[in-house]
This record gives structure tokens, C-alpha cells and sequence, in this order.
């Protein structure tokens, strides 16, 4: 996938850009930024809002920093704008960055999360006759192309003895996925929370095989090298990413209240977003060895399936500095 300047400056045109401005500091890590003249900018993904978590969580408070925030639709995007300078921090789920660094996208993975898979999921419509993965071949898939989900679905049907020359890939956003779904104009879905819970309870869809044993279930804080190269930026981020770590754990400890918030964010109905909650539950784990070995994995999967032209070094995007803020379990 080539990250196209003109279709990123169509998403920056239409997000939604505020300002949140900080006060007080967090001493010496952040004295470079402490005079309040950094301006962190946020890509925000719509449905998985870093800032409706951090705000629940209270840690949108005494920031030495300003923070710009900018919604995009999804991980991809967020990442167009990263490498071309438009924004600092995104995060995003494990197969964006694998298209961004095969692309030689400027990006660095600084932090990453470890999600359940319980909603990692290929559901089927009600009343399928589909029971196992292998009874996938020659049917229509959906998936969204450059997702986790699409990764999920690749590792699935390898290990079931099939390729995506053997089904009927439709290649879907999750909104026109569950509209098919929901006709009977696929026979399975490929996707991810919150959408996995929202098409059982809407269309009644059933999950054929979930992401365990298939994929890994990271997802990824990113910035640019140029933000890197500067002290005070450095200094705004390894705050930033510390106080998004935090959120994580408040979240995890506090499920019913964060659900309340994020069915109020989505316009999702509360049942929903609770199922969402409770199957997304994650652990803030640092940028090791084992990290970096999943998710190369991951990517020659992508290159196995000549879904990516040639082969993708992971450990090359992927800077552990601030490893120091992950929270001692």
C-alpha cells in the first residue's frame, strides 16, 4: 500500500481539529517542554478514541504541553499523516504499521498493548450451515484490506489448508461489511470489536473461529523520526504514552464506567459496548524481542500471500526508549 499525499490531505481536510491546552509539569523528562511552546498533535481514530480514555481516566490533566487533536477514520490513515509530518502520536492495531513499513514509511513503533482475541472474530450470518474454517473455501469473505482482521483471516485460512485464491474476498469497511452481512450478500466476516459484538446483537451472527492461536493481539503507539529528532517533542511524547499506558490499566479496572463512556462516544447500545470492553481488555507489555518476533510473523504472512511485494523487517521500525513508562505488573 503507497501512502498517497493527496488522499491524505482529503482525511486532514474533513478531521476534526481542537486544542487542549496543559499546565504544571513532570520534571526533568519534560523540562524541554515544560515552557508550554510544544504542541503534541494526536491522530484520534474515530470509535477508538485515545481521547475519550485518556479524559475518563483523567489524564488529560497538568500536561507541560498543548496537545492538537485530529480524528481519522482508521489505523492507515493515522499513519499517512505521521509520515508526512501532520501528526506525532496515532495508535493503531497490528497490521497498519506492517503496509506503512513496507512502504518505507518514516514511523517508529514506541509502545505497544497486548488485546485479547476474544473479538477478533470471522463471524457468519444466523443460521449458517458454515461450522469450521475449512468449509470457507469458495465462499465471500469480508474483510477490511490492511486490518488486523485481515491478517486473521490470511493466518486462518492457511492453517486450514486454504489461500485467498480460494474464497471470494470482498475487501469492505466494517459499516458496509455488516450491512452485507446482515442481507445475506456474504457468508462470513472477518473483523474486529466493536463490531464483532455489535453484529451478534443486531443481525444475530455467529463467530466461526476467533483470533486465538491465529494472530497475535498487539496493538501499537507510533510517531515519526523527526518528532524523535526533537528534544522537547521527545520529552511531550514519553509523557504522553505514559499517561496513555495508565488509561490502559483504568480501563481494565474500571470496565463498566469506561463502557458507559465509549457506548456514549459511539452511539453504540451499552450491552454492546460492554461485550466490546470485557473482549478488549489489554496489558501494557514493553517493546521486546518477543513483540518484534510476533509481529514479523505477522508480516510474512502478508508477504506469503504476495499480499506485500517482498519482505518486511519489523525490528527496524521499532524503538523500545521509552520502555521505562510501562507499568510494573
Amino acid at each position: 500500500m503507497n501512502l498517497r499525499l493527496t488522499a491524505l490531505a482529503a482525511v486532514l481536510a474533513t478531521a476534526a481539529a481542537t486544542t487542549l491546552a496543559g499546565c504544571g509539569g513532570d520534571g526533568g523528562s519534560a523540562s524541554a517542554a515544560a515552557d508550554g511552546t510544544v504542541t503534541l498533535r494526536v491522530g484520534d481514530q474515530k470509535g477508538a478514541s485515545i481521547r475519550s480514555l485518556l479524559g475518563a481516566a483523567g489524564e488529560l490533566n497538568g500536561t507541560a504541553y498543548k496537545i492538537s487533536w485530529s480524528q481519522f477514520t482508521s489505523g492507515p490513515p493515522i499513519l499517512e499523516a505521521v509520515n508526512a509530518g501532520a501528526v506525532d502520536f496515532g495508535s493503531v492495531g497490528n497490521t497498519p504499521p506492517i503496509f506503512a513499513a513496507a512502504a518505507r514509511s518514516k514511523i517508529v513503533i514506541v509502545g505497544a498493548t497486548d488485546i485479547r482475541l476474544d473479538g477478533q472474530a470471522i463471524l457468519v450470518p444466523k443460521g449458517s450451515a458454515l461450522r469450521s474454517p475449512a468449509e470457507l473455501r469458495g465462499k465471500k469473505v469480508a474483510v477490511a484490506k490492511g486490518s488486523s482482521a485481515h491478517g486473521h483471516l490470511l493466518n486462518v485460512l492457511k492453517k486450514n489448508g486454504l489461500d485467498l485464491s480460494q474464497i471470494q474476498a470482498q475487501y469492505l469497511q466494517p459499516s458496509d461489511a455488516l450491512a452485507a452481512l446482515s442481507s445475506g450478500r456474504i457468508d462470513a466476516w472477518a473483523t474486529w470489536e466493536p463490531y464483532t459484538a455489535q453484529a451478534e446483537a443486531q443481525t444475530g451472527a455467529r463467530i466461526l473461529v476467533n483470533g486465538t492461536g491465529y494472530i497475535n493481539g498487539y496493538g501499537f503507539q507510533i510517531t515519526s523520526r523527526k518528532a524523535l529528532d526533537d528534544k522537547g517533542r521527545t520529552a511531550a511524547l514519553k509523557d504522553f504514552l505514559a499517561r496513555c499506558r495508565r488509561a490502559v490499566l483504568w480501563s481494565n479496572a474500571h470496565q463498566k464506567q469506561w463502557a458507559a463512556i465509549w457506548a456514549k462516544d459511539t452511539g453504540l447500545p451499552l450491552p454492546v459496548a460492554q461485550k466490546a470492553v470485557e473482549r478488549r481488555l489489554a496489558r501494557v507489555v514493553p517493546l521486546d524481542a518477543a513483540v518484534t518476533s510476533a509481529e514479523q510473523q505477522l508480516a510474512n504472512t502478508f508477504t506469503d500471500a504476495d499480499v506485500l511485494p517482498g519482505k518486511v523487517e519489523i525490528a527496524d521500525f521499532v524503538d523500545p526508549r521509552f520502555n521505562g513508562t510501562v507499568p510494573v505488573s
